[in-house]
């Protein structure tokens, strides 16, 4: 019986999910965001966010203790430098898990596992403010000079049909001549 384990095995031995977690893991520090599934992405979660919680720390204790997960000398020193300084006052919660969809080739369901506070887009996105409407009195001024300008456009639109009728009549007229001349 399996009560009370949680632990995703991802179908591999023990050697080749601790290498997959930290290939991803590495993945993700370099380039803050990787597209995975989503059963890769809740345990790259979890191997990854105390990683960055250590990270806030920075003694050699610590950096060595991430260094033997991450076996990558670049990813320690880029996550306790830029990372660190950004979730320096977060609490937990560094990554995001974005669902896509599912691939195409096993139906596997797909998402964007990213850190939260690199999002560009999200963070520059500001909340558009609502426009406060008011009922006044001054539409008519408004609709004053909107009907001159429709007035304006009928005008052209009536000289435009003038000049395409008058085009058209000579065509047609032409056409009719020849078929008598036959």
């Amino acid at each position: 019986m399996r009560h009370g384990k949680k632990f995703n095995h991802l179908g591999r031995q023990k050697g080749h999910r601790k290498a997959l977690l930290t290939n991803m893991a590495v993945s993700l520090i370099e380039h803050k965001k990787i597209n995975t599934t989503l059963a890769k992405a809740k345990a790259l979660r979890q191997f990854v966010e105390p990683l960055i919680t250590k990270s806030k720390t920075d003694s050699m204790h610590s950096r060595r203790v991430v260094f033997s997960y991450l076996q990558k000398k670049e990813a320690v020193q880029e996550l306790f430098g830029e990372i660190a300084a950004k979730v320096a006052d977060r609490s937990g919660g560094y990554t995001r898990i974005l669902k896509t969809g599912t691939r195409l080739g096993d139906n596997a369901d797909m998402c964007l596992i990213e850190l939260v506070d690199f999002n560009e887009n999200l963070l520059t996105a500001a909340k558009p403010k609502k426009k406060s409407r008011r009922r006044t009195t001054k539409k008519v001024e408004a609709t004053e000079g909107v009907t001159e300008e429709a007035d304006v456009v009928e005008e052209v639109k009536a000289e435009t049909t003038e000049k395409e009728v008058k085009a058209e009549a000579p065509k047609k007229d032409s056409k009719k001549d020849e078929g008598k001349a036959e």
